[in-house]
């Protein structure tokens, strides 16, 4: 087992970092209910101590998957989340963006190489998805006809935004909302959370933001409820957007702010016992 806490307390800046990215990489596995094998944590042990280059690890990994005989019924889980894991933490050890449509869509495939057939493909498709916050309902994503022209929109407004003279509050309100946005898109078919989560990371680190805490590694299931309950709305339920949830785990990120971050608190009806 890895203690990836135990690498950022105690290493060097380059494990530190390296540390960082495995542990935001793994951690955002959770999004999808998925999780590393116990071979893929040992790989970033090895990464991390200097042993092996990022790269290495990904060739080690592709080749486990490949020559392993022993199937398990959770292996294409596992095979996801080390690939997964791998490639993010690739990403995550550069300090390089690309802050176009191009760019983000290149990112996904870069997440989801060797993963996902439609890797780096825009879906040509509408989509919903059952979200247990939502008791079932799905929030309303954008069609898929005009998906590069919302991400270009989104993207060229956030680029001629400024934050000069910007309070704290206004900034994560804003950075909130932002996000919030470009994940409603819902370019692809799967894996929207998780590369959003990623080109996050890698925008506020652009912009001055030390985001090198553990909230993504930690608390993406939380991050993922929060988007859809930012983006749903019912009136005949009496349910309006809630970016508040959103902004928690922001003013956490970016502020060191205290908020729980909790998801049931995030259910649109909770029982009873939850609200106790």
């Amino acid at each position: 087992m890895t203690d990836f806490d135990e690498y950022i307390r105690q290493s060097e800046p380059d494990r530190q970092q390296r540390a960082y990215a495995w542990r935001t990489a793994i951690g955002l596995q959770a999004v999808d209910g998925l999780k590393p094998s116990e071979y893929l944590k040992d790989m970033a042990r090895r990464h991390i101590e200097g042993e092996m280059t990022i790269d290495e690890v990904r060739e080690q990994i592709k080749s486990y998957y490949q020559s392993k005989t022993n199937r398990e019924p959770d292996d294409e889980g596992k095979q996801e989340a080390d690939k997964v894991s791998a490639n993010i933490t690739k990403i995550l050890s550069t300090r390089t963006l690309d802050f176009s449509t191009n760019g983000y869509i290149s990112l996904h495939r870069r997440i989801f190489e060797g993963v996902l057939k439609f890797a780096g493909q825009v879906r040509e498709y509408d989509i919903m998805k059952k979200e247990w916050v939502l008791n079932g309902d799905s929030v309303s994503y954008l069609n898929w006809e005009d998906l590069r022209r919302a991400i270009d929109y989104d993207l060229e407004q956030e680029r001629n935004f400024s934050y000069a003279g910007l309070s704290a509050d206004e900034i994560v309100a804003h950075i909130a909302r932002f996000v919030s946005g470009l994940w409603q898109i819902h370019a692809f078919g799967e894996g929207n959370t998780r590369t959003t989560a990623v080109f996050t990371i890698l925008y506020l680190r652009s912009i001055g933001f030390d985001v090198s805490n553990n909230l993504f590694a930690n608390h993406s299931w939380y991050f993922r409820n929060a988007l859809v309950r930012a983006n749903y709305k019912n009136a005949q339920k009496g349910i309006d957007y809630a970016p508040i949830y959103l902004e928690c785990f922001f003013r956490n990120l970016l502020l060191g702010d205290q908020w729980d971050l909790r998801n049931r608190y995030l259910h649109i009806a909770p029982p009873a016992e939850w609200k106790n």
